[in-house]
């Protein structure tokens, strides 16, 4: 995977609305109902990463999920990001 300039980064944020790219890497914030509910999501995503291979650096507490990724392999954001991005996106926007 091919490292994505700053440029190109800020042409696929454009379409990826609530994600942020901030130091190295693009982040959101979910908040949901409870911490079932958050957890719940955070098991589908994890089936999403293991078929994609591709895991991201995230943390929860109670109904917040914060998410970060990028390509350590490429040391920065790559398509693999943005494409895992929207798989997480269209997850929350199904549920």
């Amino acid at each position: 995977m091919t490292k994505l300039s700053e440029v190109e980064i800020g042409l696929q944020l454009e379409i990826l609305e609530g994600w942020e790219y901030v130091d190295g890497a693009i982040e959101t914030t979910f908040e949901f109902k409870d911490f079932k509910e958050a957890f719940s999501i955070m098991t589908r995503i994890a089936f999403e990463c293991e078929a994609q291979n591709h895991h991201p650096d995230w943390s929860n507490v109670y109904n917040t999920l914060n998410i970060r990724l990028n390509t350590h392999e490429a040391e920065g954001v790559t398509m693999k990001d943005f494409e895992l991005a929207q798989t997480i996106e269209a997850l929350i926007e199904s549920d």
